[in-house]
């Protein structure tokens, strides 16, 4: 049953971070499941040690939690984004 929240709050976290950095109409659900999920990761390596706060794979299912792994997901937007060649440019 947890891997099934997991699963949903990080196609949530995904869709909302896609939504952010305007790649919304480029994913689907699937790659929003990813990037939830691998943001999460992302901001278990790189803020957690800073703030504290663990992640959604963390099973912490906190407002802070959630939020730490929403910025996470959008790091890797932009990381992809910038290697992509697309920039940081609104569209």
């Amino acid at each position: 049953m947890n891997f099934i929240i997991w699963l949903v709050v990080g196609g949530i976290v995904g869709w909302v971070a896609s939504i952010i950095m305007r790649t919304n109409g480029q994913q689907g659900i699937l790659l929003n499941i990813v990037v939830g999920i691998v943001g999460a990761f992302v901001a278990g390596l790189l803020l957690t040690p800073l703030l504290g706060i663990a992640t959604i794979n963390q099973n912490n299912f906190s407002l802070p939690g959630l939020l730490v792994s929403l910025v996470g997901a959008i790091i890797l937007l932009a990381v992809v984004s910038l290697f992509r060649g697309n920039g940081l440019r609104r569209r």
